[in-house]
């Protein structure tokens, strides 16, 4: 196993090669950057060394800066564990060196990686390697230089554009942009950067240091312009978000007053940022996809994860084209099977226009589409299925060791199990529609499902892209049940008098791709009354029920299907809201007779956002509390990933938390005892609320629910 160590070899050319080995990314940890410090120092002291070449263990530079550190800091509040690496490193050390040091990047040179890198006086890579700032995406800038020199190498505006994206370059563009000065096999690698160094020693190559270039920054007065228009767009795309303006602030202030001085303030910005509630959040979203992959008694027995070559999908729809395509592109063969020659050939056409769809938005190659078509085969008989490795809904032609999987959400699956004679086998793969596209695949096991299905179910879920969530058996399993509160509350909020517009705009402005009633609009009024009815039936306590979808689909409405629902919908045009609607709100509202003395309820936007979401955090700690998930984080990247929850808030339970579980307690029974039962706290969240404790801490010991894992 390859060791955490950072070494150091003396050539007879003069050259001291320093090599960072921190698997599997060369992570720059405490230790790291501190051993890096002393070699460095040790280089510059010794008379045989006439230069250095920094490179990394493994075909990889680095990653960047290790982030488990940035845990320990929004924990503890406590920044003096964060070294010191963007003066005293990247400044004094490498850029103002009495020596010049040359970065060999191969594979990676990320985050932190790539501003060590720039603040050396040279940079060779490797073809193919990748080069970016990912900061932002972890709710902090970048904090080792690189808001100064990235723009001083590559210009302003595709500078901005890598960070505000966090999206990397490969050396080649790298190449042409003036990050990288040249890019050779990686076998010469080694051999070019260090005749670059001496080269550089002995001045026949020029010695570089880019905090102080200025020839790409343009005129002030343009590169005001530019920031001013980049701080528009971000106002109206990431208003919730801190970190994108914080950035352009730092950036601006070395074109202002100079690198030197963007470096100093870009340190004191990264300080305040790295302990706000948003990098707390996309930290611990961050950790909880990582999670994912360890479940006990599962990942932890020594098994290892079978291989799934051929899958069968029983079905052409919506769902069972959308799984089919999310099979075939990872390479996975694919039987699917239909009741007759019609809806085959709408099934295979369906996957076609999801294949095309894919190549269309540039997320797959032509020639990976073509691949991943030829692995589909339509069937009107089960004489395929012999060999299949995974099967969904059908046990008696396939072999004894496939997996019996359903994609149902409303039938339980222990009825499912009881009919069939290999129960260990019988395990539900919740995907979410469109299935080719959303990242969450919940796994959902019964009380008799075999480790070794589980384990074969989350291979397969890595192998097609998707962040797999273990869950356990109920009525929505774990996302859906979380949120069946959501559009609920929203009803309720409606039939108080609050304008559903409204409504909609206050929970999209909190971070929600859309609010509940377009929600409701896109998927039809056809699945809310289906959806509607499982949960009355599971949940009798705490439904409401709107009388305003049947009285929409009365009056011919059926949302985005025939372009009228809450909204107008004209192809071609955003969605409008539609004051036809609202008499059919009103008569809604005579019918429910929720409005106090029949006038509407006066709300601040704050408290639409609680009624809304505090239902859903009481109904996330009864999942909690039933143990339907391994650990709390895992019901927060569902929620992001299923949901699309803001990310920034960390996930429901993260978010909630931050909120603080006493006055969501208080909320909700204030609101039961004004508007009923639907609003009451549940056991686990007042016990919660009295003790102080968070609603993320593990529980206990499991209640008796079935439903547990």
């Amino acid at each position: 196993m390859a060791e955490l160590e950072v070494k150091m070899e003396v050539g007879s050319d003069g050259v001291a090669v320093i090599i960072i080995s921190n698997p599997p990314v060369n992570a720059f940890a405490v230790s790291i950057i501190a051993w890096l410090k002393e070699k460095i120092s040790e280089a510059m002291s010794r008379d045989d060394v006439k230069a250095i070449v920094l490179t990394g263990k493994n075909g990889k530079f680095s990653g960047g800066f290790d982030i488990n550190v940035f845990q320990k800091v929004q924990r503890t509040g406590n920044l003096s564990l964060l070294p010191d690496l963007s003066i005293d490193l990247v400044v004094n050390r490498i850029e103002d060196a009495k020596k010049p040091m040359v970065v060999a990047i191969e594979g990676l040179a990320l985050g932190a990686g790539l501003e060590v890198s720039m603040g050396c006086h040279a940079r060779i890579a490797a073809p193919k390697a990748q080069l970016g700032l990912p900061e932002l995406s972890l709710g902090i800038i970048p904090g080792a230089g690189g808001t100064q020199r990235l723009p001083r190498l590559v210009g302003l505006p595709k500078a901005i554009d890598m960070m505000l994206t966090s999206k990397p370059v490969l050396s080649e563009e790298g190449k042409k942009l003036g990050l990288i000065d040249a890019i050779v096999p990686p076998q010469q690698l080694l051999k070019v950067s260090r005749q670059w160094a001496l080269d550089i020693a002995e001045k026949r190559k020029p010695w570089t240091r880019s905090l102080h270039r200025t020839d790409k920054i343009g005129s002030l007065s343009e590169a005001l312009e530019i920031i001013k228009v980049v701080r528009q767009q971000v106002k109206r795309s990431v208003s919730n978000m801190p970190q994108h303006q914080a950035c352009l602030d730092v950036i601006q202030e070395g074109v202002v007053l100079g690198g030197y001085h963007g470096v100093l303030k870009e340190g004191k910005v990264f300080n305040e940022l790295v302990v706000s509630d948003t990098s707390k959040g996309l930290c611990h979203v961050f950790f909880s996809q990582r999670a994912t992959s360890k479940v006990p008694n599962v990942t932890d027995i020594g098994l290892k994860p079978r291989p799934m070559k051929k899958v069968a999908v029983i079905g052409g729809g919506l769902m069972g084209s959308g799984i089919a395509t999310a099979l075939i592109i990872s390479n996975i063969n694919v039987v699917l099977k239909e009741v007759n020659s019609e809806y085959l050939t709408k099934g295979i056409k369906m996957i076609e226009t999801n294949v095309r769809g894919l190549v269309a938005r540039k997320t797959l190659a032509q020639s990976a589409a073509d691949k991943a078509l030829s692995k589909i085969k339509g069937v009107l008989d089960y004489s395929e299925f012999k060999d299949v490795d995974m099967v969904i809904e059908i046990e008696k032609v396939c072999p004894p060791h496939c997996i019996l999987a359903t994609n149902t959400s409303t039938i339980d699956l222990n009825l499912v199990g009881e009919k069939l004679r290999s129960q260990d086998r019988v395990v539900g793969v919740h995907f979410f529609s469109p299935a080719h596209m959303m990242p969450l695949l919940e796994i959902v096991r019964t009380e008799k499902t075999s480790a070794q299905a589980i384990l074969d179910l989350m291979a397969v879920g890595k192998v097609i892209k998707k962040v797999p969530v273990i869950v356990g058996n109920c009525t929505g399993f774990a996302v859906n049940r979380t949120f069946f509160p959501y559009k609920q509350s929203a009803h309720i909020l409606l039939h108080l008098g609050v304008d559903l517009f409204r409504i909609d705009k206050v929970i999209s402005s909190f971070g929600l791709p859309m609010g509940p009633f377009k929600l409701e609009d896109l998927t039809g009024y056809g699945v809310a009354k289906a959806v509607g009815k499982e949960f009355a039936t599971a949940f009798p306590d705490r439904t409401f029920n709107s009388p305003v979808v049947d009285l929409l689909i009365k009056n011919g409405r059926n949302g985005k299907n025939n372009g009228k629902g809450y909204y107008i919908y004209e192809k071609g045009s955003k969605p409008k809201p539609d004051p036809l609607v609202l008499p059919i709100i009103e008569e809604s509202r005579k019918l429910a007779n929720l409005m106090p003395r029949g006038q509407p309820v006066f709300i601040t936007d704050q408290e639409i956002v609680e009624m809304v979401l505090f239902p859903v955090v009481n109904e996330a700690c009864r999942v909690l509390e039933e143990q339907i998930v391994v650990r709390a984080s895992d019901l927060d990247i569902a929620s992001v990933l299923g949901m699309s929850f803001p990310r920034y808030r960390g996930g429901i339970i993260f978010w909630a938390d931050l909120v603080g579980s006493k006055h969501i307690y208080a909320s909700l029974k204030k609101w039961s005892k004004n508007y009923g039962n639907f609003y009451k706290p549940s056991r686990i969240l007042e016990e919660r609320a009295m003790n102080g404790v968070p609603l993320s801490a593990p529980v206990s010991s499991p209640t008796g629910s079935r439903a547990r894992l």
